[in-house]
């Protein structure tokens, strides 16, 4: 069995998409099995890997229960798939809320595929809302991207303070699979302290590796590539490698 992966903040605009494009982009690379779930009703996941937003997706496999397998859709990295979101998705905010087990309709639509993938990595969207509560309850461990900014500890306080509830009651055996930091600007002093002060207080939670704010990462998503492929040699791509050879490090040890 594989191994179930969320990426999580509350906040917006951390690098949340852009990571679990990456990284799973890497770890198919490295000649993993790699499904990616794009659970944002936004579906920059989904655009982000060229995948066709017009066909069914994660919506119809936790409304309908139409298969994962079904809606599944291969992308241009090998071993690399995804399951696309639409716009659909923020009804099921409302949907769900109203329903028994509303925490488990993820976990319940991705069981049937756990067992075909090495790792399943969801995208969720930036709140702690019921599609989050989803994404907390049907993975293995939580990876937290990190802006290196002045409110980045206090969101992180509520996000580790969820963490918890969920770890208490729906998913005891969610862990924490590490803490990485996203647009790094190594000229400013607040960058820097930032960093300093979440490895102070999380010690080896946090990965060494540190994502630079760079121009090619953020023009990837729009030719529908991962970097390594819209642009293998810049420093956003390098880091990403060297960040999904962590990740893999941590998973397998």
């Amino acid at each position: 069995m594989g191994t179930t992966v969320v990426f999580a903040n509350q906040k917006g605009g951390v690098g949340k998409t852009t990571s679990a494009v990456n990284i799973g982009a890497y770890l198919a690379e490295a000649g993993k099995k790699v499904l990616l779930v794009d659970f944002d009703p936004q579906g920059n996941l989904s655009s982000a890997v060229g995948a066709d937003g017009t066909r069914e997706g994660i919506y119809e496999s936790i409304t309908n229960g139409t298969p994962v397998e079904q809606v599944t859709q291969e992308t241009s990295v090998t071993g690399l798939h995804v399951v696309p979101s639409s716009i659909n998705l923020s009804g099921a905010n409302v949907e769900l809320v109203e329903l028994e087990d509303r925490e488990l309709y993820l976990k319940k639509a991705l069981e049937s595929v756990r067992d075909a993938y090495d790792f399943i990595l969801i995208d969720c969207p930036p709140s702690l809302g019921v599609l989050t509560v989803n994404g907390l309850t049907a993975s293995d461990s939580v990876l937290i991207p990190l802006q290196c900014e002045y409110f980045a500890m206090e969101g992180l306080a509520q996000l580790l303070q969820n963490i918890k509830r969920i770890q208490g009651g729906l998913n005891r055996q969610l862990g924490i699979l590490g803490i990485f930091f996203t647009m790094y600007d190594s000229r400013t002093r607040l960058a820097q302290d930032v960093v300093q002060e979440v490895i102070g207080y999380f010690g080896k939670r946090v990965f060494r590796t540190i994502i630079p704010r760079n121009v090619r990462l953020s023009e990837a998503p729009s030719h529908g590539q991962p970097v390594h492929q819209y642009d293998p040699d810049c420093v956003g791509a390098r880091s990403y490698q060297k960040l999904s050879e962590e990740v893999l490090d941590r998973v397998q040890a």
